[in-house]
């Protein structure tokens, strides 16, 4: 039985960007990104989430970075040019992104966001970023994901 798309699948397969879908159980509630990468059998560096935040200008920003790390506001304001980030409230996610928490994905939100990857995805091969929905996940160059998404990169996660 053919495995169903996610929409950031079919953006993907669009722009011909080559990428591996990935799935896991989420059956136990367990959300979080190091048990998601631990479930994918990817290592928790390779694997990362995505961040909404709301800027002092009260514009936007994502930022991509590692599942087992933390977002540093003062560097992710800094690299969004802000004086200010915090991150977007649960309730606004979906309405804003098209995506719920646990299922947000840097690819396919409602309207493009300024966008800032984690420096450390530079030294990666590939990455893995969630595919739009909870429990799966697409494994792709990040110098592909950063081109398709308009991104930048910079050093924005902080030790957890």
């Amino acid at each position: 039985m053919a495995e169903e798309k996610t929409n950031v699948m079919r953006l993907l397969d669009q722009k011909k960007i080559p990428y591996t879908p990935r799935q896991y159980d989420v059956s136990d509630g367990a959300l979080d990104g190091v048990t998601a990468a631990r479930r994918l059998g990817v290592a928790p560096e390779t694997c990362f989430k995505t961040l909404v935040t709301v800027g002092a200008s009260k514009k936007n920003h994502v930022f991509v970075i590692p599942v087992e790390k933390e977002l540093d506001l003062k560097a992710a304001a800094r690299a969004a040019g802000e004086k200010s980030v915090e991150m977007l409230k649960q309730a606004q996610l979906l309405p804003l992104t098209g995506y719920v928490h646990g299922g947000c994905s840097p690819i396919g939100m409602k309207k493009r966001f300024d966008t800032v990857i984690d420096h450390s995805a530079q030294a990666l091969e590939e990455m893995t970023v969630s595919a739009g929905k909870i429990g799966r996940q697409v494994t792709l160059a990040p110098q592909a994901l950063a081109t398709f998404v308009g991104a930048s990169y910079a050093p924005i996660s902080k030790e957890a």
